[in-house]
């Protein structure tokens, strides 16, 4: 029986569903330790052979176990190889894993969901920091913060924030760049001290322009040459800091605060 297995969850998209499920069988072999990997946004060929090396480089002679909603099947011959045991969600059950793993599931349901105490506290930490650190606030706590998301005005930090917090249980504060920031192309000093762990949205002028006409119609702050000019300002700003930028444009909260968790290498707590 094995004693602890590495395990990857593979998907074209966020790779929540693929952690999931994959949690919600593995919590059946409770004798043994799994270290968890989520790889998401598997689009491209490139993106799989991507995947596979990492995950070879990083398990290599441990057969991990792979699990994965892909559903591209020319990804899937890339990613499905012998030196890794890979279980398409659609079809594969807790028979296999039964006999891969060489031991009985307690097949007692709803052991994914099982909060312990710790993960609790750590969740309830989490959310309790995003709504103090929310636009701007607290700047000298940043050095706490697991990620530090920078935009101009209504360009999704708050959601994206509590997201982070109340889902992955990741703290997360958000800072709103202000026309003092944006003309002076400078980021607080708070910032710059942690810029390793900050991270720029940014989305298209005519999709920001429409979201702040919803809340001020016809105002110059909701004109399209004030949205294109602040959020080329911004883009500079954070090319300049050397700081990563997400489009967030055409995406739903899930998915950015998913590539935003990656980027950084950040990880959901466990249970959650």
């Amino acid at each position: 029986m094995w004693h602890s297995k590495d395990v990857y969850y593979l998907s074209e998209s966020t790779g929540i569903l693929a952690e999931d499920m994959g949690k919600s069988l593995l919590c059946q072999f409770p004798e043994i330790s799994f270290n968890m990997e989520k790889i998401p946004f598997i689009k491209e060929p490139d993106d799989a052979h991507k995947a596979i090396e990492h995950i070879i480089s990083q398990s290599a002679g441990r057969y991990p176990l792979v699990f994965s909603t892909i559903m591209n099947k020319d990804l899937i011959a890339i990613l499905d190889i012998p030196e890794i045991e890979f279980f398409s969600i659609c079809d594969e059950y807790l028979g296999r894993l039964e006999h891969v793993l060489e031991a009985k599931p307690i097949r007692i349901s709803g052991t994914a969901r099982h909060l312990d105490d710790t993960t609790m506290e750590d969740r309830v930490s989490a959310i309790q920091y995003c709504i103090a650190h929310d636009d701007g606030s607290l700047m000298k706590d940043y050095d706490e913060a697991e990620v530090i998301l920078l935009g101009v005005s209504r360009s999704g930090k708050t959601p994206i924030s509590v997201y982070l917090a109340t889902q992955m249980g990741i703290k997360a504060a958000n800072y709103p760049l202000v026309a003092e920031d944006l003309n002076a192309y400078r980021l607080p000093p708070p910032i710059i001290r942690n810029k390793a762990r900050a991270i720029g949205l940014s989305t298209d002028p005519k999709t920001l322009s429409f979201v702040r006409e919803k809340r001020y119609k016809g105002s110059k702050y909701a004109k399209i040459n004030t949205c294109t000019g602040e959020l080329s300002q911004a883009n500079q700003i954070f090319l300049q800091y050397g700081i990563p930028i997400i489009v967030s444009d055409g995406r739903s909260i899930e998915e950015t605060a998913t590539q935003v968790a990656q980027l950084l290498s950040l990880k959901r707590l466990p249970g959650l």
